[in-house]
């Protein structure tokens, strides 16, 4: 048996920041994945993705300006040179991740681990013991439990591919389906999305929401909400038949390929936490304000595998990483604390969230104003020729505070960082609409939304 001051499960944003910094300030750490070092988001999430959908929305953007007769010309998406470059930035990631670890002096096992005892872990033939352990495991789709689910692939298989078919059907309509959809469609296959839900992106704004769906019909896609996937089944000519209920009716969609878009869950089930006495729930591993397990204080958890609250996504890891890193070096001293955790849905163009949404805000009995407007006739927006362009910011009565900002358009992705900092650093409205941006940018439109 081996033993080590910290054992870190995931190599991923939480696993790499919380080894790191033990290791620096002198601990012996080990860590294990079963997966290819480097986690979620430079592997098979925001990373590569974000690759994607950078040449989707500039062949995106010259079509709009071809419209308005400012270019000419034809791009396509080459879909498997983009796979080749989006290769360059994922292949290097997991030597480079090792070789980090190794340079720092942190043990690496390949496998997964599994509790063989409270502050024991099993890895193929290694048993490893440390004073603390970490589950930074990450997310994995969620399993639907209908007949051939194992026709399905998940985003990940979707990102290798070296061509796309020209059928395909996305189960789900949250930030994969959506922001799949979109490159898909734009690389020319024809997409059909099926979501159980009655509106796609459930967790937005439903005003900027439904903007966003109509401009996404009007780019061809099919979305089929209220519409149940039970069974998925091969054809006779190697396609696939989706089959669901929509309204109580029984319906049937024939693809190329079906995407798993339904969702991720975290991904514990076969860490056999109940030997070791980690309390688990359904969004994760039970934790503490300072990510640590309850009923077993030697474990603390974070990111995607943790009841913690967060959203699952990488910034919030990487927030956790550092607070139980510091936390484990110098006691409980940070609480976690999500308020005011960007979210962002990099479809083209892309929508945005901070804060409070409208409902929140009234069940919350705050009084506030709500500004909303469409924009697609400002300046920033028929500069990029896009029409699909609004905003809803909430704005408490009084005190001027911004309760939620809400964007749909150029740059959201961007823009909505501006009023992240303001809300964390408790700048009103009338304090933001003062500050001098350069100008024409995105940023200077901000006074006329507040």
């Amino acid at each position: 048996m081996q033993a080590f001051d910290l054992i870190v499960i995931g190599s991923g944003t939480v696993g790499s920041i919380v080894a790191t910094t033990c290791r620096a300030a002198g601990w012996t750490v080990a860590v294990a994945d079963s997966l290819p070092f480097g986690g979620t988001c430079g592997l098979r999430g925001c990373a590569p993705k974000k690759v994607l959908v950078g040449a989707a929305d500039l062949l995106d953007w010259s079509r709009r300006m071809g419209k308005v007769h400012a270019v000419s010309g034809a791009l396509k998406i080459d879909w498997p040179g983009l796979i080749r470059f989006k290769h360059s930035f994922t292949d290097p990631v997991p030597a480079e991740t090792e070789h980090a670890f190794e340079q720092a002096g942190i043990r690496s096992f390949h496998g997964r681990a599994k509790f063989i005892d409270r502050n024991v872990v099993e890895i193929g033939n290694e048993t490893l013991k440390g004073n603390h352990l970490v589950i930074a495991s990450g997310a994995a789709p969620a399993k639907l439990n209908i007949p051939g689910e194992a026709y399905l692939i998940d985003s990940t298989r979707f990102m290798d591919m070296e061509a796309l078919p020209e059928r395909i059907v996305f189960v789900g309509g949250g930030y994969i389906a959506m922001e799949f959809a979109h490159l898909a469609a734009r690389a020319g296959s024809r997409v059909t999305v099926l979501h159980r839900g009655d509106r796609v992106l459930e967790g937005f704004d439903p005003d900027l929401v439904s903007r966003l769906a109509d401009s996404t019909v009007g780019l061809g896609v099919a979305i089929h909400t209220a519409t149940t996937v039970e069974a998925v089944e091969k054809t006779a000519n190697d396609g696939l038949k989706v089959y669901a209920r929509q309204h109580g009716v029984e319906v049937a969609f024939e693809c190329d390929l079906a995407v798993h878009a339904a969702g991720r869950v975290p991904d514990l089930d076969d860490l056999a936490l109940e030997v070791a006495g980690v309390a688990r729930e359904k969004h994760g591993v039970t934790v503490n304000d300072y990510l640590q397990s309850p009923s077993n204080p030697a474990v603390y958890a974070g990111g995607d595998a943790a009841a913690s609250g967060g959203l699952p996504l990488t910034p919030v890891a990487g927030y956790d990483g550092e607070l139980i890193a510091a936390n484990l070096l110098n006691g409980n001293q940070r609480r976690a604390d999500y308020r005011m955790t960007p979210s962002v849905v990099f479809s083209i163009p892309p929508l945005a969230a901070v804060g409070l949404s409208e409902q929140a805000a009234i069940e919350q009995g705050l009084h506030f104003r709500t500004n909303m407007m469409d924009i697609g006739g400002w300046y920033s927006s028929r500069r990029v020729a896009e029409q699909t362009a609004v905003f809803k910011v909430l704005i408490e009565e009084g005190s001027e505070r911004i309760l939620g900002a809400h964007l749909l358009g150029p740059a959201a992705e961007e823009t909505i960082n501006l009023f992240t900092l303001a809300m964390r650093s408790d700048i009103n409205a009338g304090q933001l609409k003062q500050v001098l941006f350069a100008n024409p940018t995105h940023a200077s439109d901000l006074k006329y939304m507040l």
